[in-house]
């Protein structure tokens, strides 16, 4: 018989009672955050995931010298987050319905490189107008949204009504799409494009810039706080009409204080950012202002880039929680076969959920390829790694049935957060790759250790 020592493990590798003393503390310290939390129904999941990402935010501040935190590169930051986000909404879907979509970054440069060649090659040719038309820019995102619907629809026809499995599909689709955008033009750039339709990757043109400027930005602040304040309202009368408990008012007010806080901040961050002072310069020229002394300082506002986010983000999210077609796509990855027996129509909405994953991967283009100002045959390439990076760390697990949009937003600028924090560490790029795919399996491995330990 063995003798334990304290500090030390059993023969049969359990822990002593030292260490059992130690998780037992951390436990007994936790619980009233996690009974807070739970009485304020707010996911465990996303608490910590807004944990890692101010430690990952306070981190590279502290090693940059206080640059990362600057408004200049949170401003960068959320332009730069936007086009993987807006994707990543999607992949939630796709992964919860027990599905994957490899092709999302192939499929990005098809799209990208078509949204380029409609408005700079086939519109001129066939319709004998330039660029700079006033529905050029229109015309051309509708293109690239249908276009993008279409093959997402065929991919997930396949899959469904096909029984190929999805990994095979879009496996395949990563291959075809890339290779059909050295069919267009041999892989030659195309450039430049409409000045309008630049403006959607938040970029500069001359004076103009792709964001909102000061007091648009503080009125659309207003307005997602009084949205918050509606949703708080709308779903305590809910509750109360169907007979569901409530939280306190005092949560309610918390929750409230809380969400407007972090749009304003937010806000006010955008603001803080002034346009170049070359630009600035420029735009007092064109409008009579004099100069200042210490230069014009001109807020940007909110980029153009992360207000197709968030239009993004609450459209998925009321298609994911409101309607029918969500709660299916969530039974479904649930329990398929269940699913079937209730009488959902599981393979078409396994195709609607692909072919809404086109149209996303398409507004995803139109925003990287307006923020280039080009198409390039690189455009998306490792792409879907990031999207389905962020889905997954977001809190979407490959299990099926569990995943939320904010989370996958939220996922989206961790990881954006690293790379942009190891590039102003001058971090070469295989390295970058080697910290994201380690954070891509420390997030499955704590999925996993948590479903088996709910289990």
């Amino acid at each position: 018989m063995g003798v334990s020592v304290p500090g030390e493990a059993t023969a049969e590798g359990r822990p002593t009672s030292s260490i059992r003393a130690v998780v037992d503390a951390v436990r007994s310290a936790l619980t009233p955050l996690r009974t807070l939390l739970s009485y304020l129904e707010i996911d465990t999941r996303l608490v910590g995931m807004v944990a890692a990402l101010l430690i990952i935010w306070v981190g590279f501040s502290l090693v940059s010298n206080g640059t990362f935190l600057t408004a200049r590169n949170l401003w960068n930051l959320s332009v730069q987050s936007a086009s993987i986000a807006i994707m990543a909404t999607g992949m939630v879907l796709i992964i919860v319905s027990r599905n994957i979509d490899l092709s999302v970054g192939s499929m990005l440069g098809f799209l990208g490189y078509t949204m380029a060649m409609v408005q700079a090659v086939w519109i001129p040719q066939n319709l004998g107008l330039g660029l700079e038309q006033p529905y050029t820019w229109i015309l051309t995102v509708l293109i690239g949204v249908a276009l993008g619907a279409v093959i997402g629809g065929l991919q997930g026809f396949i899959v469904a009504y096909g029984g190929v499995p999805s990994f095979i599909v879009t496996l395949g689709g990563l291959l075809v799409w890339r290779g059909l955008i050295f069919r267009y033009a041999q892989g030659q750039t195309i450039a430049p494009l409409d000045t309008n339709f630049q403006m959607l990757g938040g970029g500069t043109v001359g004076t103009r810039v792709g964001a909102l400027g000061e007091w648009p930005s503080w009125i659309l602040g207003a307005l997602l706080c009084a949205g918050i304040l509606y949703t708080l309202v709308t779903s305590r009368r809910r509750r109360r009409r169907y007979g569901f408990p409530v939280r306190a008012m005092w949560a309610e007010v918390m929750l409230g204080v809380v969400g407007c806080v972090v749009v304003l901040g937010a806000v006010w961050v955008a603001n803080s950012y002034p346009l170049p002072p070359n630009v600035a310069v420029q735009y007092a020229q064109e409008h009579g202002i004099t100069v200042p002394p210490g230069g014009l300082i001109i807020p940007t506002g909110v980029a153009f880039p992360v207000m197709i986010m968030l239009a993004v983000t609450l459209v998925v999210t009321f298609l994911a929680t409101r309607r029918r077609f969500g709660r299916y796509v969530y039974a479904i990855g649930g329990n398929p076969e269940a699913s079937a027996l209730a009488g959902i129509n599981v393979r078409r909405t396994i195709m609607l959920t692909f072919a809404l994953m086109g149209a996303l991967a398409a507004i995803s283009a139109a925003v990287q390829t307006a923020r280039l100002n080009a198409a390039v045959t690189n455009l998306g390439v490792q792409n879907e790694l990031d999207v389905i990076s962020a889905a997954v760390i977001g809190g979407t697990s490959f299990a099926g049935g569990i995943g939320t949009v904010p989370g996958a937003i939220l996922g989206a600028v961790v990881m954006q957060s690293l790379r942009s924090g190891m590039v102003l560490l001058l971090v070469d790029s295989p390295t970058q790759d080697i910290v994201v795919g380690l954070v891509l399996v420390a997030a499955v491995g704590l999925d996993t250790a948590v479903r088996r330990r709910s289990r």
